[in-house]
């Protein structure tokens, strides 16, 4: 059993937040320490994030379900697992946390807390990109929940390293993320102009993989 309310939504503000300092905050720092090689610091900024996704969703999953991520909440919402109001009080709370994530890591880092991003990103090769590596971390979600419930953490982090390098746009795969990145100008960012596509490509991706998890896994241990 989750926990109450309150307690839930600051687990989700507190683990998307330390999610975007750990997302903004390594692509400073690697692209810093990088010199200019660009596989590098996609390397530095790659392994942080997967392991601080491990390690919130050991600390916070027994607290909230450990979504940091609108496209999770919405899935979980279409599964009868979580209640449309709290589904949208998660979201307000995944967003709030993200936004105070990547302030936090402009204030460690001295720089500008408020920026707008100026990285392009957009075309058919983006978006598809996003709507695959969404299908991917859900369908990576609901095949655990359904058979490996002790698995999600490890998985998901995995997987989420894994698809930083085999998507062209390094998996964002979270409307949250993506809503927070177009506010740093750094090496995360994403201008808000492409930020739109993205989050679409990322609701038909969960969309997908709601679909084929109900086909494949059937009824999940949770409701058995």
């Amino acid at each position: 059993m989750m926990a109450p309310l309150p307690q839930r939504l600051a687990a989700e503000a507190l683990g998307t937040a330390f999610l975007l300092a750990a997302v903004v905050g390594s692509g400073i720092m690697a692209q810093r320490l990088a010199g200019g090689n660009a596989a590098l610091a996609l390397l530095g900024n790659t392994l942080p994030t997967g392991a601080i996704l491990a390690v919130l969703i050991l600390i916070f999953g027994p607290v909230s379900g450990a979504h940091f991520n609108p496209a999770v909440s919405l899935a979980f919402a279409l599964r009868h697992e979580l209640a449309w109001w709290d589904a949208a009080r998660y979201l307000a709370a995944q967003c709030a946390g993200a936004i105070l994530g990547v302030w936090a890591a402009h204030v460690m880092f001295e720089l500008p807390l408020w920026q707008v991003s100026t990285t392009a990103r957009a075309g058919i090769g983006q978006w598809t990109a996003e709507l695959i590596a969404t299908f991917g971390l859900l369908l990576t979600i609901f095949g655990c929940v359904a058979r490996a419930p002790g698995a999600v953490a490890y998985a998901v982090g995995l997987y989420i390293t894994s698809a930083y390098w085999f998507t062209a746009s390094t998996s964002f795969a979270n409307p949250a993320v993506t809503l927070a990145r177009a506010m740093s100008d750094t090496f995360a960012g994403i201008a808000p102009a492409g930020a739109p596509a993205f989050i679409a490509a990322q609701l038909l991706g969960a969309t997908a993989a709601l679909a084929v998890s109900r086909w494949m896994w059937g009824t999940p241990l949770t409701q058995r």
